[in-house]
């Protein structure tokens, strides 16, 4: 397996940060078929986040869910998903037509997850098919421990807008995990994960949040597509009720790696996954929650 090529924004994080010879050894396990074992550890999941960009160009991180095996290697290098955005996921319309998708896959019991990126298309009976273009794993930092239960409930839009209100600012600012979408430059969508203590993402407003970015595995993909491209979506899953709060606007990090997002779009889904989760144990690799960063 080869070394991967990182883009221009990515190696120009990579050499502030004075770990391209890390990266360059980190990225030879990202791939473009899927393994035996991914396979398996797909196959077991309940739900997957998506990003992609919205007819717009706005970047959007949605998710999907189903029963285990709603996910499934089908070849190599495909991956068919028995699932499509709820009505009022802004992807829901994106989606019924091919798209650049990046996708994570999570397993909070486990602290496990893993990526897939590439381009999907629809099936004709509902779901969703993947080629992969890049595949890897990542490491269990910052995941925070969960177990799901079954809790049967219908997608329903709660409302949308252009910032965030006081309860949504409450939710924010009490989140342990969040995903982000981003894109490079060559028009590829990422999805990552990010976790952290409760008050690791800072709420400035209803339309500027921040957050550190942690030591990870020294690629920096979301911050090199940030270095290019600053738009990106979020998704904030509420793991009490199933329900998602999905943010989409601009990410900038600044000279200490922490990440400002300015809020452009908000969506609220209730029943965005027919699940609940336990009590969180929080990661052991969490850092200690800092004073909030001023800008």
């Amino acid at each position: 397996m080869s070394t991967r090529t990182f883009h221009p924004g990515e190696r120009a994080v990579q050499a502030r940060a004075g770990v391209q010879d890390r990266a360059d050894h980190v990225g030879r396990g990202i791939g473009a078929v899927i393994p035996a074992v991914a396979a398996r550890f797909l196959s077991e999941r309940r739900t997957l986040v998506v990003g992609a960009a919205d007819h717009d160009g706005r970047l959007w991180a949605g998710l999907l869910s189903g029963p285990a095996g709603f996910l499934a290697a089908d070849g190599e290098r495909t991956l068919a998903v028995a699932a499509r955005p709820a009505p009022g996921d802004p992807l829901a319309s994106v989606l019924t037509a091919p798209a650049e998708v990046g996708t994570i896959a999570l397993d909070p019991a486990g602290r496990r997850r893993m990526r897939l990126n590439g381009r999907a298309v629809p099936d004709g009976r509902g779901g969703l098919r993947i080629t992969a273009e890049q595949v890897y794993a990542n490491c269990p930092k910052y995941i925070q421990r969960r177990h799901p239960l079954d809790t049967p409930s219908a997608p329903a839009l709660v409302g949308s807008g252009t910032r965030l209100s006081t309860r949504q600012q409450l939710a924010a600012s009490t989140a342990d995990t969040f995903f982000i979408a981003s894109s490079g430059p060559d028009g590829g969508v990422d999805a990552s994960h990010r976790g952290g203590n409760p008050g690791f993402l800072t709420v400035h407003g209803p339309g500027l949040l921040s957050w550190p970015d942690y030591p990870g595995n020294n690629m920096f993909m979301t911050l090199g597509n940030l270095e290019l491209h600053p738009a990106a979506g979020l998704l904030l899953p509420d793991w009490e009720t199933g329900g998602a709060l999905m943010l989409s606007g601009r990410a900038e990090p600044d000279a200490d790696r922490t990440v400002w997002f300015t809020v452009e779009r908000v969506v609220e889904l209730a029943g965005a996954a027919p699940l609940r989760w336990t009590e969180p144990e929080y990661s052991p690799a969490n850092p200690p929650s800092a004073p909030s960063a001023q800008r």
